[in-house]
């Protein structure tokens, strides 16, 4: 309990800062920008989990703020969480079974952004995130980004997020069953634990092809293989599932489930998959895990690559030079910040200048004065700016060296296939 206690008050002594500063200092609003007007908000909501030694007293009166909540002496001894779901199955959605935060996309009747989020967190998880609940506490927001798509300039919404803490009540959750599968409170520590970082492959031929299905799809399919991004594995503190909801039923369904129960005394196990954060919810919340101890959220992430060695291979040649520059932009970056406020990879710099992101983007570095931070830019943008452009070339010449070995190949087969014809003449 003593190696509990010791390892937990640095945390939530820079988890009170960092959330205290979010709140003093929020991040601007970013304008649509012409070609979409759709938004959408997420809530990052986070608990403290009493320790067994240290419990918080049966009767208290809500926090009216961060400052008081953490002021008592049970939250010293607490355990931080993030709550996550794991999205529904849904056939066609691009998000189908993916780890997120709670929140969608802002309806017309919503007032602002924040307003957004709330609403989407009442509906898919049902917690009252309000200024209504005495035990709801809204702590800042996180900056806002541009999402495009993977491979163009198509931008496709600017997302929101929103920073909650639950400072008592019930956090019992009723899940959305056509949106959400399971919910999941997962231990701060555990993301910033760098044993549980680790990879997510993807199918992003889509992308390539500039369609979901046909011979295009299957032949960049068959080209590239699959996309490896970065990710952290997941192991929640405490998990609950929605019965109702059409993951939960696809696990009793299927011809292998079907054929095991045929068989006399054959006992069937679940394994369940790891939950796998990725993409841009890992880019939302390098973020906010920046602004923890180690402060190290950059190495969250790596350039993404591709599963076939060759073409992993010319992409690690061709940006070499790329990445060595890069890293040096980021450094100066860097070097000049204090405490940081990091910056999605896909965020949007104030003054209009959109940044291009697509869906797998994690963090940046920005100035924790609020006057600088608006000059600062993203460190992870700034990596990635003009990287897809070297993917692409990459893929075209891997793709034109496999070409060029099966034409020498067929060559070679048939000169030889020819000299032993003119020999047995």
């Amino acid at each position: 309990m003593t190696e509990t206690t010791s390892s937990t008050k640095p945390l939530i002594s820079a988890l009170h800062t960092a959330l205290q500063h979010l709140t003093s200092s929020p991040f601007p609003p970013v304008p649509s920008p012409p070609s979409t007007s759709k938004r959408a908000s997420v809530a990052l909501i986070i608990r403290l989990s009493p320790s067994y030694a240290h419990p918080p007293p049966t009767s208290t009166s809500p926090p009216s703020d961060l400052a008081t909540f953490f002021s008592q002496p049970w939250t010293q001894h607490a355990v931080p969480e993030v709550l996550f779901i794991k999205r529904a199955a849904r056939k066609g959605d691009r998000w189908t079974s993916h780890i997120a935060l709670p929140g969608g996309k802002r309806d017309p009747e919503d007032a602002d952004d924040l307003a957004a989020a709330i609403r989407e967190t009442r509906e898919e998880v049902g917690l009252d995130v309000s200024p209504d609940n005495e035990w709801a506490l809204q702590a800042g927001n996180l900056p806002q980004r541009l999402i495009t798509s993977s491979w163009g300039k198509k931008a496709l919404m600017v997302l929101c997020p929103y920073i909650f803490v639950v400072t008592g009540g019930s956090t019992r959750v009723s899940m959305q069953p056509s949106e959400v599968a399971s919910c999941h409170w997962v231990p701060v520590s555990g993301l910033l634990d760098g044993r549980n970082r680790t990879v997510v492959e993807e199918d992003v031929s889509a992308g390539f092809a500039n369609q979901e299905t046909g011979v295009k799809r299957w032949l960049a399919r068959m080209v590239v293989g699959k996309m490896v991004f970065s990710a952290v594995r997941l192991w929640p503190g405490e998990s609950v599932k929605c019965l109702e909801s059409p993951a939960a039923e696809a696990e009793g369904e299927g011809w292998g489930v079907w054929m095991k129960g045929l068989v006399p005394g054959r006992t069937r196990y679940e394994v369940e998959p790891p939950l796998l954060l990725w993409g841009l919810t890992l880019g939302v919340m390098a973020d906010f895990l920046d602004l923890l101890p180690p402060h190290n959220a950059l190495g969250l992430w790596s350039y993404p690559t591709f599963t076939p060695l060759d073409v992993r291979i010319v992409i690690w040649v061709l940006s070499w030079r790329f990445r060595q520059s890069k890293q040096r932009e980021v450094q100066e970056i860097q070097q000049n910040r204090i405490p940081t406020v990091e910056v999605g990879l896909d965020a949007i710099a104030p003054g209009g200048n959109l940044k291009e992101g697509g869906i797998h983007g994690l963090c940046t570095g920005l100035d924790a004065d609020n006057d600088r931070t608006r000059m600062k830019s993203s460190a992870v943008s700034t990596m990635l700016e003009g990287y897809y452009d070297i993917v692409r070339k990459g893929v075209a010449i891997a793709l034109v060296g496999r070409t060029s070995v099966l034409i020498a190949l067929a060559a070679w087969i048939y000169a030889r296939h020819k000299r032993r014809r003119t020999l047995l003449k």
